[in-house]
């Protein structure tokens, strides 16, 4: 048994009440109550329609219908042709694109190029010896066996 210092005074421990905070919500009804009241009044996304009454979109065929906000018809399609740039201007376009590719490419160092290099000759070289010895002894069978 362990015993600490209030305990060895005579004192007994009084435990202190926190408040407990509550716990995580388990469903996501629950999880969207949470947010709902965490959220502040007027927040971006919150659509409202004309007496001011906050909407939601229709989660499922059976809720009531979203209004329509303006958006009465489609909109029409273009018939035009998109006008072609200057072969100059497309160059320029291309070149411009070019370079902004290459200032996200993440150069290597000098010592990661070192060893990328080593690496690559090592293995280049290990296949010729792999296929040279192959190829001789192809040979080798080949002359034995057609003599």
């Amino acid at each position: 048994m362990v015993v600490s210092d209030n305990d060895a005074s005579g004192e007994k421990d009084q435990e202190k009440e926190e408040p407990k905070r509550p716990s995580r919500p388990v469903t996501a009804a629950a999880r969207r109550e949470r947010r709902a009241s965490a959220r502040p009044a007027g927040k971006a996304g919150e659509a409202k329609d004309s007496d001011g009454d906050k909407t939601r979109p229709a989660a499922k065929s059976g809720d009531k219908p979203v209004k329509a906000g303006g958006k009465e018809k489609a909109t029409p399609k273009r018939d035009r042709k998109a006008k072609k740039a200057s072969p100059f201007a497309r160059l320029m376009r291309f070149v411009r694109e070019v370079w902004a590719e290459l200032r996200k490419v993440i150069w290597p160092t000098r010592k990661q190029m070192v060893t990328y290099t080593t690496v690559v000759l090592v293995f280049v070289a290990f296949m010729i010896a792999l296929v040279s010895g192959l190829d001789w002894v192809f040979r080798k069978g080949v002359f034995w066996l057609f003599g």
